[in-house]
C-alpha cells in the first residue's frame, strides 16, 4: 500500500515532510509526497471566506494514481462544509482521498501565541484521522482514540494520537 501526500495550495512543505514521516510511521507503508496542486477557485465562498472541502476532494480525485491506495490533501486555507461552520478535514471513503487543513490548527488563529510542536502535533491527528477515514473507520467513542470526533481544538489535543484496540483491530494493524 502506498499514500500519496498532496501540497494543496501554498503550505509549508516541511510541516507536509513531517505528515509523511508520520503516516509512514503509523501506516507502515510508503508515503510519497506529488507536487503541488493549485487550490481550485470555485471551491471559495466568498460569503463564508472559506473553502469548500468537497469540492477540492473532487479535484484530488482526478489526480489519483493506481498505484497509490489512498490520497490525503494538506492545505492552509479554512475550510467548511455546508452543515458546519468549518471542518478540520474530510475524507471520503469510496476513493480513499481526503484532505485536512492547518489553518485552525495553530494557536494563532486564536489569538494565543504559536506553539511550533502543539501545532504539528495537531496536525499529525488529524491526518491520521482522515485516512483512517479511507479505511472505512467511523468517529470513535473514546476520546482517547485518534477517531474520536473533533469539534473543537479541545478534542483534537484532548485525544491520543494512536488508534485505540478496537479501531487498530478493525484496520488490522
Amino acid at each position: 500500500m502506498k499514500i500519496l501526500i498532496i501540497p494543496v495550495g501554498s503550505v509549508d512543505l516541511d510541516i507536509v515532510k513531517s505528515i509523511a514521516f508520520a503516516m509512514k510511521n503509523v501506516f507502515s507503508c510508503d508515503v510519497v509526497m506529488s507536487n503541488k496542486m493549485d487550490i481550485p477557485q470555485d471551491a471559495y465562498d466568498s460569503g463564508r471566506k472559506q473553502y469548500y472541502s468537497t469540492t477540492i476532494l473532487k479535484k484530488m480525485q482526478v489526480m489519483k494514481q493506481k498505484d497509490f491506495a489512498r490520497m490525503l490533501g494538506v492545505t492552509d486555507v479554512d475550510l467548511y462544509v455546508p452543515e458546519l461552520n468549518f471542518v478540520f478535514g474530510e475524507a471520503d471513503v469510496s476513493t480513499g482521498t481526503a484532505i485536512i487543513s492547518l489553518t485552525r490548527l495553530r494557536q494563532e488563529f486564536y489569538g494565543r501565541r504559536s506553539d511550533k510542536g502543539l501545532f504539528l502535533e495537531r496536525a499529525l491527528k488529524e491526518a491520521v484521522h482522515e485516512i483512517g477515514h479511507t479505511f472505512g473507520l467511523g468517529h470513535c467513542l473514546n476520546p482517547k482514540c485518534i477517531m474520536y470526533f473533533s469539534n473543537s481544538l479541545r478534542d483534537t489535543d484532548i485525544k491520543g494520537p494512536e488508534f485505540c484496540n478496537n479501531c487498530r483491530t478493525r484496520l488490522g494493524i
